[in-house]
């Protein structure tokens, strides 16, 4: 996957997960049960085979990161497998706290 863009939408090849990117540097590798992304719309299932280690799931409208906040992606269709970028696993991002308005 190269040439990475804001609003591009990608599926696991290996479950049902579906992502659109919301923040990209650089070109970084990334993968969802061990297995590359593919285009959303794409045939998902060319006989990839998914890494029982990398299968801990991936929750919809979470947004995943990774340590040094250069990528961001949003889940749009949750999956069994595990989203990671250069064979690291991504965090899910936390929520910020509201100020309050006494």
């Amino acid at each position: 996957m190269s040439d990475l863009k804001p609003g591009q939408r990608f599926a696991s090849a290996v479950c049902t997960a579906e992502f659109m990117v919301i923040k990209v540097d650089g070109e970084p590798t990334i993968t969802c049960g061990g297995v590359p992304l593919v285009a959303a719309g794409a045939d998902a299932t060319d006989g990839a085979t998914a890494d029982p280690e990398q299968m801990g799931g991936c929750e919809v409208g979470k947004r995943y990161v990774d340590a040094d906040d250069t990528l961001e992606l949003l889940c749009v269709k949750a999956g069994e497998g595990t989203l990671a970028a250069q064979g690291t696993a991504l965090l899910i991002k936390g929520s910020k706290n509201l100020p309050s308005s006494d």
